[in-house]
Order: C-alpha cells, then structure tokens, then sequence
C-alpha cells in the first residue's frame, strides 16, 4: 500500500506527471493507428466493390458521371493514408509534423474541388475553397523553404 502512495506522489510531481501524459499520449497514438487502418482496410474494401458494381452495372456513356465519385474514394483512402502517417509520424518523433498535417489538408481541399458539382454550389464556395487552397499552397511553400534552409 504504501508503494502505491509513493507512486501516485511520484506522478504528481511535475516530472512524473509529464511522463505519464507522455505514455498516455502513447498509448491513444496507437490505438488511433490501429482503428485507422481498420478505416482504411474498409474503405480499400469499399472501393473494390463500388468498382466492380460500377464498371459492370453502368450503361454506356453514364460511366463519366461516376468516375468522380471513384476519384473521390480513391482520394478518401488517400486521406486516410496521410492521416496515418501523422499519426505514426507522431509515433516515431513525438512530434507533430506541421508540413504532413498542410499536405492532408490540400489533398482534402482538392478532393473536395475534384468532386465538386458546379450546379449545386454558389460562387461564394467557390471562392472560399481557392482561398483555402491559395493559403495552403503558401503555408506549404513556407514550411518547405524553412525546411530546406535548416
């Protein structure tokens, strides 16, 4: 019992504190890593099948009308890719990797402009989306010319 209390005085003090966030953030990083594979195990899967339905269940000339949906899953499990990258990119270096984090978010900037369906948005989504594109191209220029000086 009295190993126990001088464990719990031993985390409460700053050092042993910082190192049990630390294992925990370990800990949640891993399970994250595995739950998102399982995600992109399924996606994977999901794709597969909505090929094959696809390509044998649509009739001539409709094909183009759905081979964005197909782009746009195959740039989800794109996605989902660099998602778990970050993920054990945090694993190996405890650290996160901003440059990672912008290029998930310009894949998923631009997965959204691919699919997009120019009849059913406002000119106001349009613009909001390239400068969310411009912003991110820029921060990415600047992270990547930091990167190489260094």
């Amino acid at each position: 019992m009295r190993k126990l209390f001088k464990r719990i005085r031993e985390t409460g003090k700053d050092e042993g504190f910082m190192h049990l966030v630390e294992n925990i953030e370990v800990v949640v990083s891993k399970i994250l890593s595995v739950m998102m594979l399982v995600v992109i195990f399924v996606a994977v899967f999901d794709l597969g099948i909505f090929l094959l339905k696809e390509l044998f269940d649509t009739p001539y000339g409709k094909f183009n009308t759905t081979l964005f949906k197909i782009f746009g899953l195959f740039l989800n499990i794109l996605i989902a890719l660099e998602i778990l990258e970050n993920i054990t990119g945090y694993l190996k270096k405890h650290v996160l990797q901003v440059e990672l984090v912008i290029v998930t978010s310009l894949i998923a900037v631009a997965r959204k402009i691919i699919i997009l369906d120019l009849e059913k948005v406002s000119g106001i989504d349009i613009i909001g989306l390239g400068i969310a594109l411009l912003s991110l191209s820029i921060s990415y220029w600047i992270i990547r010319r930091s990167n190489a000086k260094t």
